[in-house]
């Protein structure tokens, strides 16, 4: 696939680039696996930018495996709020507490056993054991592959599983005696900075002059990806219950169950409906919403004919779109029942929401201060 001599002139020309133009990122700033680790979950789909202040608050308030394994988990889920995806944070505390129980409070240094972490795949074994202990040992994300697939002018699919198996072995024989570590984030940070996935710096990439697809002219045709399934729409129709008298200038919100989508978060009350059709007939749809409230013991009346908000939450799969209505419970007392709350502006922020319904509650009680 490859031949010796391009293999060290990669490797040594990306090097030099690498400790000359890397970008100054909070985790780079040690070796500490625990920070490695964290900055990784964290960038899963989620851009450099935004990370970096979430990294910084959340080592700071757990800035030891121990801090963070003692923690509470909707603590936790609080200071990845806006991160989304809160599988990873889930997962990352669950297998900082193995390490905690297992091995002494200290990452380990074996494949293996890093690999048998909770929510750690090849990439992130690879980046830990690479970068934290200087192991030979690859991190191939999509980054990687692009920047691989372009200078080899590899054709395979790498959305297959065949394929990023193969290239983690092209990687492990690229990485140069020794260098692990700085090898492993130069090529992330080539793929990130140059070789990036619509519009290519060729001119100043500083493996450009051996890349086999600019040399043929199929840079920008590199790497080959079979699209992902488009996300199914889903409809829902949610409740903005305000409250009276002693529950005055609050509104009711309800906790997602223990497991599943946004576990343990909290929300307004909703249902999903089975198409925008209905989504779009309000009558019926508030007939749905105050049936499936009646159900949790709740009795509401719900105003079709006052539309307070609409909103969007995408996932990796689903798209939720969300009409919200406003409504009032007939009778407060049985609306305190178990996973439902009132919550005014001043605990606001003592929860922990998905995005969406931040966004819409933050709206509503900057709209209340203001009237």
């Amino acid at each position: 696939m490859t031949d010796r001599g391009n293999e060290a002139y990669f490797g040594q020309r990306l090097l030099r680039w690498y400790r000359k133009e890397r970008r100054d990122l909070p985790w780079r700033r040690s070796r500490d696996p625990y920070h490695i680790w964290v900055s990784e979950i964290m960038l899963q789909q989620t851009r450099v930018d935004t990370v970096i202040p979430y990294f910084n608050r959340f080592v700071e308030r757990y800035p030891t495996l121990r801090h963070l394994a003692e923690a509470p988990e909707e603590d936790v889920l609080k200071h990845w709020e806006g991160l989304g995806y809160y599988s990873r944070a889930r997962n990352l505390q669950a297998a900082v507490r193995e390490v905690v129980e297992r091995y002494g409070g200290e990452v380990p240094r074996g494949k293996a056993e890093v690999s048998g972490l909770k929510g750690v795949g090849p990439y992130t074994a690879g980046a830990i054991l690479s970068i934290a202990y200087d192991q030979p040992e690859p991190a191939v994300d999509g980054n990687v592959m692009r920047v691989l697939s372009r200078y080899f002018c590899l054709e395979d699919d790498i959305a297959r599983p065949a394929t990023r198996t193969a290239m983690e072995g092209l990687a492990r024989s690229l990485i140069p005696e020794g260098q692990a570590a700085d090898f492993n984030q130069a090529l992330m940070e080539l793929g990130a900075m140059v070789c990036t996935p619509k519009s290519p710096s060729c001119p100043s990439c500083p493996v450009g002059e051996r890349c086999e697809g600019r040399l043929r002219g199929r840079e920008k045709e590199l790497p080959v990806k079979t699209k992902p399934k488009k996300a199914r729409p889903v409809y829902r129709i949610a409740a903005l219950i305000e409250g009276t008298g002693a529950n005055a200038g609050r509104v009711l919100v309800c906790q997602r169950p223990e497991t599943g989508l946004l576990a343990r978060m909290w929300e307004l009350p909703h249902v999903e409906v089975p198409d925008d059709k209905v989504w779009g007939r309000l009558d019926e749809a508030a007939g749905r919403l105050k049936a499936a409230l009646a159900e949790e013991g709740i009795r509401v009346r719900v105003d079709a004919s006052e539309e307070v908000g609409e909103a969007q939450h995408v996932f990796t799969h689903l798209v939720w779109n969300i009409k919200v209505l406003g409504a009032a419970v007939l009778d407060e007392r049985e609306a305190a029942g178990s996973g439902y709350r009132w919550v005014g502006a001043a605990e606001f922020e003592s929860y922990a929401w998905p995005n969406v319904f931040r966004k819409l509650l933050t709206e509503y009680f900057l709209f209340r201060q203001k009237a």
